[in-house]
């Protein structure tokens, strides 16, 4: 196949190009609108009993999954005329709204539930509105009724400060903020890494092409996505990894490419060699790099959450995206651009270039290799320190506080976790399927018994509210049904959310007996946070066994070694740790500002699968960059103890400005993330980053020559069989 492309490229290059051109902006017209059909969800397991939950209470009660939350806030108080009168009107211009379902507030419901609605101080009382339409539809028709709210009904009430909030306006300005947070990437990486290619490629010219190869890859992953929305769920998260993984990949294929074209120019090589080898040696490694970090990330389908598979999509097809552009539009340019990519072919009296042993990373890879326990034991100690305060991860599930706190959304959650008693989002609510023929009675010692456990506040059933074991009046409505032989109950709770009194609060509810020793299914945020985490965790073996399993195969069939996969595994996983341990000390813990996002103490379960995922993918991409060039320097060699030394010094001053100038370039892309307004994709930048430099320095720098030095010849070791099997595949390539 290589060598086809090499044929294609020294055949017609100009044609290639101009087609690649025509696809480019065929796929930026379908693709660049995406945006506007994916979604903002996609958390928590489909299948678990919480969504089980949650579907029951859509579909035969009618009840919202998504709500809009409104605070009036007077400082005469919610009783006084204006607030009064506001209150009113806002809530006769949502029940005239074809969008909503429900609608309760402090000036329309019985007086029980209206204390609820009414904060501690008496100056504000809360609106909530039940909107239809799932985790897609909703957030746009409540984004609609806010704005059409604020310029119909809310200039008549200047004396009140109203807020809009709930579920759905999270939903809807998570949207919002994640396009405009890739606008600002785009913004602030694409200019970064030009400057930065043009000091790595010592040109203009060469400086565009990688940046025209993610182009291409960019757009052609979002058409991918838009595609894939048109059959399933996709989360608008992943266009941050297709922007940031694009940029990132097109750049490092393409330098590996180019720098190996310009080695072998560098060399003497006619260009037309010169190419030929660059695809068979630069290309194969290309390929093999981006099976093993698609593979990577394909494992994400086997969680139930689209959220995860969002970035399974977008990671695969970005990286086969990247991968095929880099293979395709890389040669054909060269072949255009050839003496402005490689300056020696038109300068032949230019000095040879610099011997391999005269090299900073050669002699930096020798001194390594003179105290390679001492270091190798420094370096892994540093590593495992710095991961130590992963081990004090506690789980929580994504709300209002992701967005920043300029947002009404979250500022509407601070008011209700500050000045509200009862805050809805912390409800746990209790669905009993079959309640057909279950006596009055049943359901009343249920909710009494309830309501006796730890933090309870109260509980809504449709026999009344209680409050310690007592019945103290009728339900609030909206918080307890009995439809087509099914009832539901609602929990009010004063336990924080994903708190060790939340967790305990779940299991005393559940060991309540349940009425008539019917079945019970429990749905709110405490118990999506708990699902979510169990549904992770509970294939997370699969989902590692299969990566190791993958990258292991890969790595043997690179090499001929199975010494080298344990070795990669291995220290790929150390080099992550430094990353897990930042990401709990920053935005678990809150040092450093968290980095200016709200820290609450915990983190998104999804969030440390999905970095261990892809930047295990992008360990994997430099693994390969560099054992590819040390397993030619072995080949080439007598293959004793000290040629592997000599061929793993030779291998990184080969490889390792490429590396470091990759690395540099793919932090810069990630980083660009930390500009993020969205709290957890902030944590991802800085999460990827992390991994990107420690990975490119200490890791492939420091440790891999240290441990192949430690190892010998052993480095290359395989059973008899293997080494057979590996020897017909014949998909070794020697230096020549």
């Amino acid at each position: 196949m290589l060598r086809r492309i090499t044929l294609l490229a020294i055949a017609a290059p100009r044609r290639v190009l101009a087609v690649a051109a025509v696809l480019m902006i065929a796929a930026a017209v379908f693709g660049v609108p995406v945006a506007q059909t994916l979604s903002a969800g996609g958390f928590q397991d489909p299948s678990a009993e919480s969504s089980r939950a949650t579907s029951l209470l859509t579909e035969k009660f009618k009840q919202p999954a998504v709500q809009l939350t409104i605070t009036v806030t007077a400082p005469e108080g919610v009783r006084s005329p204006g607030a009064r009168a506001a209150g009113l009107a806002i809530v006769n211009f949502l029940e005239a709204a074809p969008d909503t379902v429900t609608v309760i507030s402090p000036w329309t419901a019985p007086p029980q539930a209206a204390s609820d609605l009414t904060s501690t101080d008496g100056t504000a009382g809360l609106i909530v509105a039940g909107i239809s339409g799932g985790e897609q539809e909703a957030p746009q028709r409540a984004e609609a009724l806010a704005e059409k709210l604020s310029e119909t009904v809310l200039p008549e009430h200047r004396d009140v400060t109203v807020l809009v909030g709930g579920s759905a306006m999270v939903f809807a300005q998570i949207n919002s903020q994640t396009q405009r947070d890739l606008l600002v990437m785009e913004a602030i990486a694409l200019p970064v890494s030009f400057v930065v290619l043009i000091w790595v490629f010592g040109g203009l010219v060469a400086a565009v092409l990688p940046l025209a190869v993610g182009g291409m890859a960019i757009v052609g992953s979002l058409a991918a996505l838009r595609l894939t929305a048109m059959v399933t769920d996709v989360s608008i998260f992943a266009l941050n990894l297709s922007t940031a993984l694009g940029l990132a990949l097109a750049i490092d294929y393409t330098l590996l490419i180019v720098s190996r074209y310009r080695d072998e120019i560098g060399g003497g090589a006619p260009p037309r060699d010169a190419l030929a080898t660059t695809m068979a040696t630069a290309g194969r490694t290309v390929v093999f790099s981006a099976v093993t970090v698609a593979l990577s990330m394909a494992a994400m389908v086997l969680f139930p959450m689209y959220f995860l598979k969002s970035f399974a999509y977008a990671g695969i097809a970005t990286v086969v995206l990247c991968a095929v552009t880099a293979l395709v539009v890389t040669p054909a340019a060269i072949v255009v651009l050839g003496p402005r990519l490689a300056p020696a072919v038109q300068h032949r009296s230019q000095p040879p270039p610099t011997p391999a042993q005269e090299l900073f990373w050669y002699r930096w890879t020798k001194a390594v290799m003179r105290r390679p326990v001492l270091i190798g034991v420094a370096v892994t100690a540093v590593l495992v320190l710095l991961g130590v305060p992963f081990l004090g991860i506690n789980w929580g599930f994504p709300d209002d506080r992701v967005l920043p706190t300029s947002a009404s959304a979250h500022q509407v959650g601070d008011q209700l976790r500050d000045d509200f008693i009862d805050d809805a989002a912390t409800a746990v609510t209790i669905v009993v399927p079959d309640a057909e023929g279950l006596a009055p009675a049943a359901i009343s010692g249920y909710a009494a018994s309830l309501s006796q456990v730890a933090d309870v506040v109260a509980v809504n059933a449709t026999t009344g509210a209680f409050v310690d074991g007592a019945k103290v009046g009728p339900p609030v409505p909206g918080t307890a049904a009995v439809t087509k032989g099914s009832t539901f109950l609602t929990v009010g709770t004063t336990a924080p959310l994903y708190s060790e009194a939340s967790e305990a609060q779940l299991d005393g509810l559940r060991a309540v007996p349940t009425p008539g020793g019917r079945a019970v299914e429990f749905t709110g945020m405490a118990q999506v946070n708990r699902d979510s985490v169990a549904a992770i965790t509970s294939r997370l073996p699969t989902v590692l066994a299969v990566i190791a399993v993958v990258t292991f195969v890969l790595l043997f069939l690179l090499t001929g070694s199975v010494v080298l996969p344990i070795k990669a595994l291995v220290l790929n996983v150390l080099s992550l740790t430094a990353a897990f341990g930042a990401l709990v000390w920053i935005f678990q813990d809150g040092h450093l500002g968290a980095f200016g996002t709200t820290a609450t103490g915990t983190l998104i379960a999804n969030m440390p699968v999905l970095l261990f995922c892809i930047a295990f993918g992008l360990s994997m991409d430099y693994e390969v960059f560099l054992m590819s060039r040390i397993r030619e320097f072995w080949l080439a060699s007598p293959q004793a103890d000290s040629d592997n030394d000599e061929s793993v010094a030779l291998g990184l001053a080969r490889t390792g400005r490429v590396v470091t100038a990759a690395a540099l370039v793919m932090s810069i892309s990630f980083a660009a993330l930390i500009a993020a307004q969205v709290a957890f994709m902030r944590m991802f930048g800085v999460g990827l980053t992390l991994a990107v430099l420690v990975d490119a320095t200490l890791v492939r720098m420091v440790l891999v020559p240290a441990f192949m030095h430690i190892l010998g010849r052993w480095n290359w070791w395989a059973p008899a069989p293997l080494t057979r099997l590996h020897q017909r595949l014949d998909i070794g390539e020697r230096v020549r």
